[in-house]
């Protein structure tokens, strides 16, 4: 009798714990997700990525990677931080909010650069060292290879238009611009560029294409809204023009000037620059804060990740990292 005249206390008692305990684990959970996402680095001759706080700014871990790693890609659901092995012939996948190692793709051939449509149906990478593109069809699960295509010398970086059906590539040492249909994995134009052509950023609804001269002092414009491409003009920016980051409005993109040691900002509506940051030791990659105020850049021949106040046009931080930082990327990000 008296277990029973002492039952609802103890029940109560027990709802009180549990109650604190479901209380705790809550507040615990909103603390997880309240904690910036981390800001990630690919060093490329370390074959690791740097985590950094960015709240701190401290690197919190180095995570291995494949051997020559040169560049990181996010997904498209922004599930996965994609990192490119180029020697070691694999994908290493990275949870981008936790740091944490998803799975390993092994027998991808030479992935020097990396992108998936915007529908995610389709996968692509360039074969730097091997003068191949291959096409890769996703399901959600697997990547299984639809067709390895012969390029010209070097392929360099990918742009994969909006409507996910065709992929544009760089040939960094014949000089040269392709369009690929993804859905028969066939080249359908090639056009002479200026010198070792790099980086590729679409505009104008993918009907004006801007290709970055790292071996030149700017940026090329190709209008590709036609069957054939045509060239339409070259926008000055600096020397060893590379890497392009859209701005977080939309309505400029970032140019960076490696042997220039600068950062160019380029109006979409006139394909002017209007702005220039300086940024030492051989600015590469880059990524824009979701308020538009930081831009992250990879100082490739510094150990380096530069921190920009774009308000203030100057680097307000360096962050050490590994040997050749290649690519940085957040999710934290303004729009790309």
């Amino acid at each position: 009798m008296a277990f029973l005249r002492n039952l609802p206390l103890r029940i109560s008692a027990h709802g009180r714990i549990a109650a604190f305990l479901f209380s705790l684990v809550a507040s615990l959970s909103s603390a997880v997700a309240a904690e910036p996402p981390p800001v990630f680095v690919l060093n490329s001759l370390d074959a690791t990525v740097s985590v950094i706080d960015p709240a701190t700014w401290a690197e919190k871990q180095r995570i291995p990677t494949g051997k020559e790693p040169h560049h990181l890609y996010l997904s498209p659901d922004e599930k996965s931080l994609i990192v490119a092995n180029s020697a070691g012939d694999s994908l290493t996948f990275l949870n981008p909010r936790t740091a944490e190692v998803q799975h390993v793709v092994h027998g991808i051939i030479d992935p020097y650069q990396l992108q998936f449509s915007r529908d995610m149906k389709w996968f692509v990478t360039a074969g730097n060292r091997l003068n191949h593109v291959d096409i890769y069809r996703w399901d959600g699960k697997e990547l299984k290879l639809a067709k390895r295509i012969a390029t010209g010398k070097t392929p360099s970086h990918i742009w994969i238009d909006k409507s996910s059906t065709t992929a544009y590539v760089t040939m960094q040492d014949s000089d040269e611009l392709i369009a690929v249909d993804l859905a028969t994995q066939s080249i359908k134009w090639r056009i002479a560029t200026g010198a070792m052509p790099a980086d590729i950023f679409g505009t104008n609804g993918d009907r004006t294409l801007l290709v970055g001269l790292t071996g030149s002092d700017g940026v090329q414009v190709f209008d590709v809204s036609g069957p054939q491409p045509r060239l339409t003009g070259k926008i000055p920016t600096g020397k060893g023009a590379h890497a392009f980051r859209s701005a977080w409005d939309g309505k400029a993109v970032f140019v960076s000037n490696r042997v220039s040691n600068s950062i160019s900002r380029i109006d979409l509506q006139t394909l002017k620059v209007t702005d220039e940051y300086p940024v030492p030791g051989g600015p590469d990659c880059m990524d824009v804060s979701a308020d538009g105020k930081t831009l992250l850049v990879t100082s490739r021949w510094t150990r380096k990740l530069s921190v920009v106040d774009l308000a203030a046009h100057k680097v307000v931080k360096q962050v050490n990292v590994g040997r050749s930082p290649h690519g940085v990327w957040t999710l934290d990000h303004g729009a790309r």
